[in-house]
Order: C-alpha cells, then sequence, then structure tokens
C-alpha cells in the first residue's frame, strides 16, 4: 500500500514508525507526499516535518490509541463484519431524534456500554439516535466539540471497532444513526494541521477560533472525505453539521451544496436515504430549498426559534434572547411558520434577521426541540428544566415537542424528567488551558448577571461525573420518572398512529394563542378530511372550557380526569398546566345546515 499525506508546506516529509527505520517520502507536484510502505492494523506512524524531531500524527487518521499528540496506529476499516446487510434505512419525514453523548449517557461512557440501552429507546418510540462529536480530543472527557482529528473516533469511547458495532447495533433494532460532525473550526489542543498546510485562514476567525480555509481545494476535500467516510465506511445514517454559520464560503458552489449533492449521490448509490442536518443560526431557508431553485439542497436545519418560544411559554424565562419570545403569540408564529425571526426585528442581536420559509417546503425539514445539549449546558448550572418546573408542566411541554409539524428532538433523558444536570465539561491536560477555560467560563455568565458561585468548574471530574444519567430513575415502578417515561411513549405511540401528527404541509397546521389566559391551541391535518386532530395546551392555572365544531374523542390528557365529550356539540375541560389531544370529526355542509334548522 502507499502511505500518503497533504502536507505543502514542509520542504521534508519522514515517515516514522517505531521499530523500523525513518523512511523519507517522495513529494508530487500536487503537495501530496507518498511512500510505498506497508502497514498492518495497529501499526503506530507519525510523520517528522523538515527538521523536527517529533513525529506528528496523521491529519486522517482513523485511530489515535494513546491520544491526540502521539502516534496514529493503521485501522483496517474493512475488517468489521457487518450484520446489517438488511438494513435499507429510515427516512427523517415523520422521524423522531434522540440526542445523546457517549461519554454520560451510561456510567460506562463507552459506545458498547450504550449498546445495553438501545432497547430503551425502541421501547420509548425512538427512529434515530444522534451523537454527539465523537472524534478525537485531548483528553478522557469532553463535549466533544473540540475536536482536532475529524477522521478518527475517540479512543475513550472504544475507538473505531467499538463505533462500528454500535452502529451495527442500533440498525439490528432498527434505529438510524446520525452523528454530528465540527467542520467549522479545531479545537485549542493537538491541532497540527496548520504544520502540514493552509487549512486554517489567520487572519478571519469565528466564535471558536481561526476558520476553515475554504479556498483551498484540498481543505474542501478534507472536510468533504471526512463527511463521506462516516456514511459510507462506517454505515451512519445521516450528519449533524454544527454551526454552518461559521463555514464562510463564498465559491460559487457553496461547501454546503456541495456536501448534499455528494450524499445525494452515495445515497443512490447505497440505496438507502442519507440525511444532511444543519445546525444554522441565519434563519434561512436556503439551507433547505431545492438545489434547482438555488438553494442549498440539505435534508433539514434546526429551528431555535421554536425552542425558545416553547422555552418561554413554559419557564417564563425572557432574558437575553429569549426577550421577543415573551408573547404565547410566538409559539404560534413558529409553529405555523418554523422561524419567529423572518425578517422581524431581533432585539438580541440589534438588527434584523432571517427570512420566511417558503409555504411548500415540508414541515418535517425543520428540527426541534424543548431541550438540547446547548440549551441545557450552556446555562450557567447546566440545569433541566425537569430541575425548576412541575412534573404536570413537564409534561405539557413533552406534549407540545412531540405533536409540533416539526421534526422532534429529545435530549437523552428528558423523557423521564431525568434529574441529573448536564454541564460543561472538559479534562485539558494543560493546566493553563484548563484554567484558561474555567475562567473564561465564570467570566461569560458573570457579564450575563448570573452568580458566579453556580457556574461549575469544566475541568473538575466531578462536574462530568455530576453530568452521567442516573439509570436507577427510569427503572422506578412508580412516582414521577415513571409517569413521565409512559407519557412519553403513549405521546410517541399517538404521533406513530394519527397521520395528522406527520403531516407535512405548512397549510395543514393552524395555531392560536391567547396570552392573557396563557392558553394554545395547534390543529393538525388537511381541514377538508373527514378528521383532524387539536392539540391544547393550557399553560394557565384557570381550567379552559374548549368547545369543538364536531364530535370529538379525547386521544390523550396530561392532567386529571376531564368532562365527556358531547357528540353534537363537543366540549372539554382542560385544568391548569395540563394539555390534551383530540380527534374532531368535520361535520358535512349538509349535515350542519340539519342542525342548524332543527
Amino acid at each position: 500500500m502507499t502511505v500518503e499525506v497533504w502536507a505543502p508546506r514542509p520542504a521534508r516529509v519522514v515517515l516514522r514508525r517505531p521499530r523500523h527505520a525513518d523512511a523519507a517520502m517522495d513529494r508530487g507536484a500536487d503537495g501530496w507526499w507518498r511512500a510505498d510502505i506497508e502497514l498492518e492494523p495497529g501499526d503506530e506512524y507519525g510523520f517528522v516535518l523538515d527538521d523536527d524531531e517529533r513525529a506528528l500524527p496523521d491529519p486522517r487518521s482513523r485511530r489515535q490509541p494513546r491520544g491526540v499528540h502521539e502516534a496514529s496506529a493503521a485501522f483496517d476499516v474493512g475488517a468489521h463484519q457487518w450484520a446489517d446487510g438488511a438494513w435499507t434505512g429510515r427516512q427523517l419525514a415523520g422521524g423522531v431524534l434522540y440526542e445523546l453523548h457517549v461519554g454520560t449517557f451510561t456510567p460506562g461512557g463507552t459506545l458498547d456500554s450504550a449498546i445495553d440501552r438501545l432497547d430503551h429507546l425502541v421501547d420509548l418510540g425512538i427512529d434515530l439516535v444522534e451523537l454527539l462529536p465523537v472524534n478525537a480530543f485531548n483528553g478522557t472527557h469532553n463535549w466533544g466539540y473540540d475536536g482536532v482529528l475529524w477522521y478518527a473516533v475517540h479512543e475513550a469511547y472504544g475507538g473505531p471497532a467499538a463505533y462500528q458495532r454500535f452502529v451495527d447495533a442500533c440498525h439490528a433494532r432498527g434505529l438510524a444513526v446520525i452523528q454530528d460532525v465540527v467542520h467549522n473550526h479545531l479545537g485549542p489542543s493537538g491541532n497540527y494541521l496548520p504544520r502540514f498546510g493552509p487549512y486554517l485562514r489567520a487572519a478571519e476567525r469565528n466564535t471558536w477560533g481561526e476558520s476553515v480555509n475554504l479556498d483551498e481545494p484540498e481543505v474542501r476535500r478534507y472536510l468533504v472525505e471526512n463527511a463521506m467516510m462516516w456514511l459510507r465506511d462506517f454505515h451512519v445514517d445521516g450528519l449533524r453539521l454544527d454551526a454552518v454559520h461559521a463555514l464562510r464560503d463564498t465559491s460559487e458552489r457553496h461547501i454546503l451544496r456541495e456536501l448534499a449533492e455528494h450524499a445525494d449521490a452515495l445515497s443512490a448509490h447505497l440505496g438507502r436515504p442519507l440525511s444532511l442536518i444543519a445546525e444554522s443560526d441565519l434563519n434561512d431557508p436556503t439551507l433547505v430549498m431545492p438545489r434547482e431553485v438555488g438553494g442549498y439542497g440539505l435534508t433539514a436545519q434546526w429551528s431555535d426559534d421554536h425552542h425558545h418560544a416553547m422555552h418561554v411559554a413554559l419557564t417564563g424565562e425572557t432574558t437575553g434572547y429569549y426577550a421577543d419570545f415573551a408573547p404565547l403569540d410566538a409559539l404560534a408564529k413558529t409553529t405555523s411558520g418554523g422561524f419567529f425571526h423572518d425578517g422581524t426585528f431581533s432585539s438580541f442581536r440589534g438588527r434584523e434577521h432571517g427570512r420566511p420559509i417558503d409555504p411548500a417546503v415540508p414541515t418535517w425539514r425543520l428540527v426541534t426541540f424543548t431541550q438540547d445539549h446547548d440549551q441545557v449546558g450552556n446555562r450557567a448550572a447546566g440545569d433541566r428544566i425537569s430541575q425548576t418546573l412541575s412534573e404536570s408542566r413537564l409534561a405539557v411541554a413533552a406534549v407540545l415537542n412531540l405533536t409540533s409539524p416539526f421534526t422532534p428532538m429529545l435530549f437523552m433523558g428528558e423523557e423521564w424528567g431525568a434529574s441529573t444536570p448536564w454541564q460543561f465539561f472538559t479534562s485539558h491536560p494543560e493546566p493553563e488551558l484548563g484554567r484558561a477555560t474555567a475562567e473564561g467560563r465564570i467570566a461569560e455568565f458573570a457579564r450575563m448577571g448570573w452568580d458566579r458561585s453556580i457556574v461549575p468548574d469544566p475541568q473538575d471530574p466531578e462536574t462530568f461525573r455530576r453530568s452521567k444519567l442516573d439509570w436507577d430513575e427510569p427503572a422506578q415502578a412508580d412516582g414521577p420518572h415513571a409517569r413521565l417515561l409512559d407519557l412519553h411513549r403513549r405521546l410517541l405511540a399517538v404521533r406513530r398512529a394519527r397521520p395528522e401528527l406527520t403531516d407535512p404541509a405548512f397549510a395543514h397546521t393552524t395555531a392560536w394563542a391567547d396570552d392573557a389566559a396563557k392558553r394554545f391551541r395547534m390543529e393538525r391535518g388537511d381541514p377538508e378530511a373527514s378528521e383532524r386532530v387539536v392539540v391544547l395546551a393550557n399553560l394557565g392555572l384557570v381550567p379552559w372550557e374548549a368547545r369543538f365544531d364536531g364530535p370529538a374523542r379525547v386521544l390523550l390528557t396530561t392532567g386529571p380526569a376531564t368532562t365527556e365529550i358531547v357528540p353534537a356539540d363537543g366540549m372539554l375541560v382542560v385544568p391548569g398546566e395540563s394539555a390534551a389531544i383530540v380527534a374532531v370529526r368535520r361535520i358535512a355542509p349538509s349535515a350542519a345546515a340539519r342542525m342548524v334548522d332543527a
């Protein structure tokens, strides 16, 4: 085989292997260095650049057994005997996502230990498992967004072989896998890419550091081939693309369009759907519009606006970026239109923001949630809404999330109202970096008015341990955790049973809110159909006497017993801090006329 590395910057590159003599590599005109060397699986190797005595890891390393500062190890991606030959994939449309962090999902914190909990997700009714980033980073534990070697699976999680076992186990249970990938920046420790070539733009920075140099064709190739690696070699069903607004690209063919084109081609070849989901702060529907009309053709994008509207409705918090979402009408707008800021003034940004979504876009192209890793972990104390809201209000949150017209996502543990926080944690081995991270975190929240005493030290191992799920909670036979878990199961069963709840037409969802009474009503389904689904959420304390224009039956309630619905002139009492899902039959015009005549 030929060992290759793209390194246009050094004048000399040597391949170094333990117990072997250094081998000089030959430089091609394209900046690629090559050496005809046979590497067996597990063989360690690295590259010595110019006169440096230290060997650096392979930028395309598949495995880093001793960390990101040490030698790479050859890995045979084709050695795994896949058992998913019958797997035909799962489309995002109609599905439910479950976001998890490998290190805190189970006490063991590995991909193999996560396999032991997959049956829980199947029983819950989940369709797609979304993993937070697993690529190699420095230290033992981290959220994953400090990765520096995009092609390697973090060794503490079990490395690439464990990753293949995990995907195989998911597919055996009918679960698709979405992998969160970070292509917009690199972490602060172990990033040697600039030593090899112009991977970054030194003069241009984003929120996390120097921008990725998308003007360089080989860097674009590095990014695209990494994305295809997960989909092709690891049988992943889709990617969540982190913070795509930080991908600065002025080329005629935007990198997101390029990714979508490659994913669609690979999907056609493999014969199964492949999804690309963008996290974007832009509120720009261009990301999910078809390429034929100038869009990028991505499968879906997150809608933080809908999260913000639900969060404010449930918690009453209106600080920072939540301020614009204070009226309950904000939830009605995001429910019926997707974005709140669709060209409107954003007080947090101090300018007009966003663009409206074309009603022809299917609603499932927006991924929404009441909690996720950012909205929990980036709070000062990393507290979940379960740590402040009542059980009844958490039940309403579940109904709002899982009956929305969008693709809903749950954050691990949300389904049982986990009492454990999910905090910001790091394990930087460099004392100065660890200290700077901790001090920066405290200063950031101090500027926002938070009490610095509640901000945990991200470098303290206890911060990481506190963030692990407590699986004794969902195992309880009764109590609030059991009731919330049962509610989520029933909600997802109703969602699967009722086609109105996966109807993708914006025109088939209407929403109304009474801010004074704190009442929200959503109707799902074709208004000309014989039956539609009505979702009622009473966020106030006064009971709500809700009426319907036809015979109705209750599909699910979160509160105490309700009055029986009268078929001819239905009325349902929705107690305070509760929600109900109701199927309402449409009265034909002739029947309505007869009722009036009578």
